[in-house]
């Protein structure tokens, strides 16, 4: 509870903290090399405030989920306090942990010029539903106890600050898991230099010359926790900064909430296209025109929506609507097409081509995603599109192999999306990048690893089996059958020339088709009109 809270170095203190009475954390006995102690404190979802004085100012205190505070020995110092409240009228949960720093390890923001601090360890972080963004303040050499800092600004050589590295971690919490309990369990993993190291999944390396701030990819509903590792090459030590969390969403907000990410809409939509797709990956290719409507829905969707995406400030809603409304009609256009025409190097070219987007998008999806060559918006969007023309260029001799392979995978992916918009899955993500990357112009700085953990293993199973199971079922009854069906539009007009000249032919007899509609029409008429009554009634003669 809140009151005096007496601390040791290193070791975690869970504690309850209350808006009217401060909780004062004191830390006794320190050693005599320690030079810096940073005091951090978390919480998942409510600000607090953490300080060096009962009455906190701008420059001697931090607010927030994640903030923590540098306390700079004196000579002969062995004890530090620091006062913690919270800002909401209700207690909160809350967990803090003080580390120790000798004489030689650098300063996590000792260079700050630009937040509040005038030491600030602190990494700030903001999201939108695209990216998340991690900045903060470049740290500073260690030092002995009563000197003066090093200078910032002294130098570039490898006696500044100008030596220093950082590396930047990235952690994921638990898939589907938003309580306070699992999220101060876990952040203590990411607090340390050990544990992060252990732990953390290393993102990338910053020197001095870069800047100090990172994007990645959000992940809606996934608790993602960020620390940096601050290196000095000379003497090989290293301190950590604060940890920061982030669920990439609102626990508050009434509607599209952390509980409830997926709109109604949007649940519908993707029901009804797994409902599609998983009758099109058993009997695709049976039911051609059915396979070409799906694929035609998809192809057209999917540049429909990013078209009024980009040129349109329509609500999502609306555009889910719309998208829906254009591919239907691309569906259809593809079957005319092929009802008229009969190309089926057309077709299958299409076809191809949304097996081709996904496979390119799977291979971008891993972690050659993120390699820094692919910032670069041309060498992503040639390699990319390489790579979704290989396939139908491949399969161009055999284009039977190909539809049945198209029907198959992508078929079965539409399930995956669907059980995606109830349960959290990174298989979303395939898409859903390379969806963000067309839609957003700065999407391509951002990192895009996601987390791969029991969840996301079943899934993919799931995915595997309905995509084996289907392109084997197509191959084994397909196998004695005709590669396509023969052009319609052909057998329509033999059909109907044979008709007209073969007067032995019973269909030769069959009425004209708007004789045949009158005729049920004056059937239906009579159907409903009264009964005349049978013989001849006359009045009587008087």
């Amino acid at each position: 509870n809140a009151g005096l809270l007496e601390l040791s170095l290193g070791k975690f203190r869970n504690v309850l903290l209350n808006k009217t009475n401060p909780a004062e954390a004191v830390i006794r006995n320190i050693a005599s090399n320690v030079t810096v102690v940073i005091f951090q404190v978390h919480a998942q979802q409510s600000d607090v405030v953490i300080s060096f004085d009962k009455n906190p100012s701008v420059n001697s205190s931090g607010t927030g989920v994640d903030k923590g505070l540098v306390s700079i020995l004196r000579p002969q110092q062995s004890v530090c306090t620091w006062y913690l409240r919270s800002l909401d009228a209700s207690q909160v949960l809350s967990t803090a942990i003080s580390i120790p720093y000798m004489e030689k390890d650098p300063i996590p923001g000792g260079c700050n010029l630009e937040f509040d601090l005038e030491v600030d360890p602190n990494i700030y972080i903001d999201y939108t539903l695209v990216d998340t963004h991690i900045k903060f303040a470049p740290a500073n050499l260690g030092y002995t106890r009563g000197a003066n800092p090093p200078s910032c600004d002294s130098g570039t050589g490898q006696n500044s600050r100008w030596r220093l590295r950082y590396d930047v971690y990235q952690y994921f919490l638990p898939e589907n898991e938003l309580s306070e309990m699992v999220l101060l369990s876990h952040i203590r993993k990411m607090s340390e230099v050990q544990s992060i190291k252990a732990n953390g999944i290393k993102m990338l390396t910053l020197t001095t010359d870069d800047k100090t701030n990172v994007y990645f990819s959000s992940l809606p509903g996934q608790g993602v926790i960020y620390n940096v590792i601050v290196w000095d090459p000379l003497w090989n030590t290293s301190a950590a900064y604060i940890p920061v969390h982030t669920y990439a969403c609102s626990f508050a907000d009434l509607v599209d909430n952390c509980f409830s990410l997926s709109k109604l809409s949007t649940k519908i939509f993707f029901t009804a296209l797994a409902v599609l797709g998983l009758f099109t990956c058993f009997f695709g290719h049976r039911f051609w025109k059915t396979d070409l409507f799906f694929m035609g829905f998809i192809f057209a969707g999917f540049f429909f929506f990013v078209f009024i995406t980009r040129v349109t400030g329509l609500g999502y809603d609306v555009r889910l609507i719309l998208t829906a409304v254009s591919g239907i009609t691309g569906g259809l256009f593809l079957v005319a097409s092929w009802w008229r025409f009969g190309s089926v190097l057309l077709c299958m070219f299409i076809i191809g081509l949304v097996l081709g987007f996904l496979f390119s998008s799977t291979v971008f999806f891993t972690p050659l995603g993120d390699y820094r060559v692919f910032r670069d918006d041309v060498v992503f969007w040639v390699t990319f599109c390489s790579v979704a023309l290989m396939i139908p260029v491949l399969f161009v001799g055999c284009p039977r192999i190909l539809n049945i392979l198209a029907s198959g995978i992508v078929g079965s992916y539409a399930v995956i999306l669907a059980i995606a918009c109830y349960v959290y899955t990174s298989l979303a993500y395939i898409t859903l990048d390379l969806l963000r990357r067309v839609l957003n112009d700065y999407f391509s700085r951002a990192y895009t690893n996601v987390p791969f953990q029991t969840n996301d293993f079943i899934i993919l199973s799931v995915w595997t089996m309905l995509a084996l199971s289907g392109v084997t079922v197509q191959l084994r009854r397909e196998r004695s059958e005709v590669p396509f069906p023969p052009h319609p539009y052909l057998i329509w007009k033999r059909e109907r020339e044979r008709r007209s000249t073969n007067v032995l032919d019973p269909s030769h007899h069959i009425p004209p088709l708007r004789e045949r509609i009158h005729n049920k029409l004056m059937h239906i008429k009579e159907f409903f009109q009264k009964e005349q009554p049978a013989g001849e009634r006359t009045p009587l003669l008087l």
